[in-house]
């Protein structure tokens, strides 16, 4: 077996982060976590995509831990296939917080995570999704997304930046969500107080391993609460600016390779 690594538990994000902009880890990358693997550290997946649409890329990966899904709202066990944790968003609360945000931008476009790991990701007319290669159920009008369980709420503008966007739903809806965002054209609404953050503990806490002994990669804002629990936060050289402004390192981009470059670094100097 090779040397420890400095860390037990390595949480990465996916999208920007260890997938490449076609979806796809490299081979480097693979390698990397290997290596990392026979050393003894445990790798831990911690997504904002729900359960459903995370197991294509998790079965492509030979992947069968926990993976943290959802922005922490659910707890997915790869190997058996089962949802170990979820906890769902308030539907009447949604309902409530969009029409908050509507009143201080106008109309936006929603979207919902149905809850569980066959749940359906429904759009409603005019809203489009920001990653295409994701599968989604067009619906006929707003009501039907409230008709089951959700996990969480996503939201588009025709007009504000996804900053913006954010900014005023964090104002508008106050203690009703959590409004996080996620990647370009992803402002999310899940349950208050959720967060990768949390995810990741319930999950690092399953396998044993604390926050000391935890370092995390990752790309975008929602990274940030991660970022605070790990001992060690890493961002990537394509991450938004918040999240570069409060990580510990910088590291090369998701098309570069940055985890890889990372965790070999570590392997080299234990």
């Amino acid at each position: 077996m090779a040397a420890p690594l400095a860390y037990a538990l390595i949480a990465t994000d996916l999208d920007g982060t260890l997938l490449r902009c076609d979806d796809t880890v490299s081979d480097r990358s693979r390698r990397a976590l290997a290596a990392a693997s026979e050393a003894g550290a445990r790798h831990l997946v911690v997504t904002g995509r729900p359960a459903p649409r995370v197991r294509p890329l998790l079965e492509e990966l030979d992947y069968d831990g926990l993976a943290v899904c959802g922005q922490g709202a659910q707890l997915y066990d790869a190997g058996s296939g089962r949802m170990v944790w979820s906890v769902t968003l308030d539907r009447e609360l949604a309902e409530v917080a969009l029409g908050k945000i509507e009143a201080e931008v106008g109309q936006v476009f929603a979207a919902v995570d149905q809850d569980g790991v066959d749940g359906l990701t429904l759009i409603e007319p005019g809203y489009e999704m920001p990653h295409p290669t994701l599968p989604a159920v067009r619906v006929p009008r707003r009501g039907v997304l409230w008709e089951e369980p959700i996990s969480k709420v996503l939201l588009r503008h025709p007009a504000l930046a996804d900053d913006e966007l954010a900014a005023v739903a964090r104002g508008a809806v106050e203690s009703l969500a959590t409004v996080t965002m996620s990647g370009p054209g992803t402002v999310e609404l899940q349950p208050c107080g959720v967060t990768k953050a949390t995810g990741l503990a319930l999950a690092a806490e399953r396998m044993g391993i604390g926050a000391a002994r935890t370092i995390a990669f990752g790309d975008m804002p929602n990274d940030i609460p991660m970022f605070a629990w790990a001992a060690h936060g890493v961002a990537m050289a394509n991450a938004h600016q918040e999240l570069k402004a409060v990580a510990d390192e910088l590291t090369a981009s998701n098309e570069e390779d940055g985890i890889a470059v990372v965790i070999e670094r570590l392997l080299a100097y234990g």
